[in-house]
């Protein structure tokens, strides 16, 4: 069987983050979401269909037509359920997903969550998808090369919104716990100063290195640090808490559940129920609460994020395409943060940011609520960050994580850059 992926139109509503990757490139928990189905399949993923311009980037090997493709929607996080129910299916056969109303009826509209199809039809449906930048071309495509559908027995665990990746954090990372084998401090000889509660639910690699005064609380959920992460000297962690492979948590940061440190990445000052993708950096002092950061980020010096409004009030976030606002139904949301963007010294991020690919903040105030890709914005104004000059930052950041800029990550931002200034800076 050879594993491949797609998103459907609700994957959309993940912009700015999914600019850059595919939704199944989204972390959620310690693993993103490709990695949990491959750990849950032991399948190695072939292809996707995604967005035109992250094709060259994203698919990782070619079809073989001879073997049977398993597509997986990727807005659904796998389960023993579910994974039971995808492994019964038939070549030919999709999975369908229909929420149940009020009344107990079914909903009209059916979500694609699995299908079986062969390897020349997969081949097929690629072909036809390559150059459509439509998800519900790409459904549509998938279903009409099926024979049968069956229904989920039960309701799946599934992302329909960005807050959802947050509220859902914490007990991914203890799901994803389940999928990797590591040693508890108790098993542990880690030879420094430790304070900690519940040993038996923080698991450490034995590449991690902590330093003396580090004070690990497992008491609300487990607490993972990964391969080669660093733990300075009086850090605080409340878990559920993942600090994953070669990141760091700098000296006397307090670090709340819900809390994912990406691989590579340096945070510090005061976090809670917050996402960082790979390669971003919060290292020093300043507030970051329910937000989601992209990769290769950068928050300045007392960068603060508000994620509480000051009438309590439930927090409005936009949609990126749409610009519609959304009533989340949660009084705490901070910042959405896309990849390459950073922000200045003492910023203050406006409660329900969404900042969009390769954006400078260096304003004295608060940010508007929607920033666009490229943008330069500070007290004057919101000008166009200039591409050559965008891309210099970018090249000087990777370099010093020995992560090449490729002709490919170039023309994919190009793009993004070019879709700004035709749809944001008029």
């Amino acid at each position: 069987m050879q594993l491949c992926f797609f998103s459907d139109v609700e994957g959309q509503r993940f912009d700015p983050l999914t600019l850059t990757r595919p939704v199944e490139d989204l972390r959620v928990g310690i693993l993103t979401v490709q990695n949990k189905w491959e750990r849950w399949l032991h399948l190695t993923t072939k292809a996707r269909i995604c967005r035109p311009y992250l094709t060259p980037l994203y698919n990782d090997s070619t079809i073989q037509p001879d073997q049977d493709c398993l597509w997986i929607n990727a807005r659904f996080l796998p389960d023993y359920s579910l994974t039971e129910q995808i492994k019964s299916l038939l070549t030919g056969q999709a999975l369908t997903y229909s929420t149940i109303k009020d009344d107990g009826t079914e909903a009209k509209n059916k979500e694609l969550v699995a299908i079986i199809l062969s390897g020349q039809q997969s081949l097929d449906c690629l072909l036809s998808c390559e150059h459509i930048n439509d998800p519900a071309h790409w459904v549509q495509t998938l279903l009409s090369a099926s024979e049968s559908s069956i229904n989920c027995m039960n309701k799946p665990r599934k992302l329909d919104y960005l807050w959802d990746i947050l509220q859902l954090n914490g007990s991914e990372i203890e799901a994803d716990l389940e999928l990797i084998s590591l040693p508890t401090v108790e098993e542990h000889d880690l030879r420094t100063n430790l304070h900690v509660m519940h040993p038996e639910r923080i698991f450490v690699h034995p590449s991690a290195h902590l330093e003396p005064g580090v004070i690990l609380v497992a008491e609300d959920g487990p607490i993972y640090i990964g391969a080669g992460a660093t733990i300075e000297a009086g850090s605080i962690l409340k878990g559920p808490l993942a600090v994953c492979e070669g990141a760091v948590t700098k000296m006397g940061c307090r670090i709340y559940g819900g809390t994912t440190i990406g691989p590579v990445s340096k945070v510090g000052g005061e976090v809670s129920n917050t996402i960082f993708h790979s390669y971003s950096n919060k290292a020093h002092d300043g507030y970051m609460g329910n937000s989601l950061v992209g990769q290769w980020c950068n928050m300045g010096a007392d960068s603060n994020t508000s994620n509480l409004k000051t009438n309590y009030g439930l927090i409005y976030l936009e949609d990126w395409n749409s610009r519609q606002a959304y009533d989340i139904g949660f009084q705490f949301f901070g910042s959405v943060l896309g990849d390459h963007s950073k922000t200045a010294i003492n910023a203050m991020l406006n409660t329900g940011t969404m900042c969009g690919v390769c954006s400078n903040i260096f304003l004295s105030a608060f940010t508007p609520k929607h920033i666009p890709s490229f943008s330069w914005l500070t007290d004057t104004g919101n000008s166009i960050y200039r591409f050559d000059k965008a891309v210099e930052a970018m090249q000087a950041m990777m370099a010093r994580r020995d992560i090449e800029f490729e002709p490919g990550y170039q023309r994919m931002m190009k793009h993004l850059f070019d879709q700004a200034i035709e749809i944001d800076h008029v």
